[in-house]
């Protein structure tokens, strides 16, 4: 059984890292971490050491230079565009270059052909290429470069030729 200090030092660990759910079971001893927004019901009655979703505070940005969105545009846009979404297929950090020192996959406004890569979603170390589905125009990229993203999130809208 892992004493007080190794669990903290674990909580410490998987505050810091991109990890969304750890759990880790050692005879009669279970510890289950989650940052998820829903949580798995724990079920057994074995000492369980439960521990609080873990939320990442967003960073502060002044109102003087954050865009008024309303959820009434959100909506009118999302409801009036009759392109395609591409979604993300894993849960991982996107990133929308290369490298560090290399220009993004695309911008808004450039043309995509069909099987052409968009971004890399990095997931367990493994840099997963995303493609293009269709022939079109990217219209909107709904993430910022190096952020989480969730299985099913959107990450780019695309207008089909």
């Amino acid at each position: 059984m892992l004493n007080i200090n190794e669990i903290k030092e674990l909580v410490s660990q998987f505050d810091g890292s991109s990890l969304t759910e750890f759990d880790l079971r050692e005879g009669q001893f279970e510890l289950y971490m989650n940052k998820n927004e829903s949580s798995r019901g724990v079920s057994s009655p074995t000492s369980t050491v439960e521990v609080p979703n873990v939320v990442m505070a967003e960073p502060v940005v002044p109102s003087s230079t954050r865009p008024e969105v309303s959820k009434e545009t959100t909506q009118t846009a999302t409801e009036s565009f009759d392109g395609i979404e591409v979604n993300s297929p894993i849960v991982g950090i996107v990133y929308l270059q290369p490298a560090p020192d290399k220009p993004q996959f695309k911008s808004v406004g450039d043309k995509v052909t069909k099987g052409e890569v968009i971004c890399i979603i990095e997931a367990m170390k493994l840099m997963n290429e995303i493609t293009s589905e269709v022939d079109g125009q990217i219209v909107e990229i709904l993430v910022e470069n190096e952020a989480i993203v969730e299985y099913g999130q959107p990450l780019f809208r695309i207008q089909p030729n």
